[in-house]
């Protein structure tokens, strides 16, 4: 039995649908803190089961009789997400879950400017400590953040950012259906797993992929910190949420999202989505 949490979030919902295209609905159970919003899971045949890291005692009953147990990571801000991580842990352990896979990031270090950084390296070492086998799915900043991050470059022929550097761009659905594969390996993968593209392009890059596209000059203005924040602040983004992006820029710039490696494409058997096909599509889509 495979169990995945997330399934109702673009993820792991992916990951899920195929994992059900490589097996048969009986042996996949979702796990939901609203099963109403699994209900196309429980259409096909699949077990649905109620469960919340925020509520520990929902857990063992959701996990029980995994084999494999795909965990995703919080994805509250404002959460403790470690603590939540744990708990989920912990439940698993309790229930003899075979093997834990946990959907982490490349950049995952407790060094790292980003937060999430610090939070993924944090449960990979409560994984290590748990004694259950455990793959970390690191997979390389989501390829669509792009959308936010590079701001209203379209209208404005200019990306404004404070720093630059080299990031593995990598498109969710790459990410999800590579998992899947990496699930129906029967444990070939232990341990840290990077899961990219095949390319880190830096911001000034990508502003001369985007001439490229559109076919106009996309300048780059590097702004302080600060100055780039405040403006942020400015447009109507709360201060909190505009300094845990900033993060994200200075692990780019000190290097944390730079590796690539070619697992993706081995384990999909193509070329993984490129940056220049995100900012090539409609709305940057």
């Amino acid at each position: 039995m495979i169990v995945v949490t997330g399934a109702t979030g673009a993820l792991n919902g992916a990951t899920a649908d195929h994992l059900l295209a490589r097996l048969p609905a009986s042996e996949l159970a979702v796990v939901t803190r609203d099963p109403a919003r699994a209900q196309r899971f429980a259409d096909n045949g699949v077990q649905v089961r109620k469960g919340d890291y925020a509520r520990p005692d929902s857990l063992p009953a959701a996990f029980d009789g995994a084999d494999q147990l795909l965990l995703v990571s919080s994805n509250d801000p404002t959460a403790d997400a470690v603590s939540l991580h744990r708990a989920a842990i912990d439940a698993a352990a309790a229930v003899g879950v075979g093997r834990i896979l946990y959907t982490s990031h490349q950049g995952a270090h407790p060094d790292s400017p980003f937060g999430p950084g610090r939070d993924h390296a944090l449960t990979e070492q409560a994984l290590a400590d748990s004694g259950v086998p455990w793959t970390g799915l690191r997979n390389g900043f989501y390829m669509h953040s792009l959308a936010w991050l590079l701001g209203p470059w379209r209208e404005t022929g200019v990306i404004c950012i404070p720093g630059d550097g080299p990031v593995s761009w990598t498109a969710r659905a790459d990410a999800a259906e590579a998992a899947a594969v990496i699930i129906t390996s029967d444990g070939t993968y232990d341990g840290p797993v990077t899961l990219t593209s095949n390319a880190a392009p830096t911001f000034t890059e990508i502003a001369e992929i985007a001439s490229e596209v559109v076919g106009r000059t996309i300048h780059l203005r590097l702004l302080d910190s600060d100055t780039w924040v405040a403006r942020q602040v400015e447009a109507g983004q709360p201060e909190p949420v505009a300094r845990f992006t900033l993060g994200m820029y200075q692990a780019a710039q000190s290097g944390y999202f730079a590796g690539t490696d070619p697992l993706v494409t081995e384990l999909l058997g193509r070329q993984p989505r490129a940056v220049r096909d995100e900012l090539a599509a409609p709305s940057g889509h």
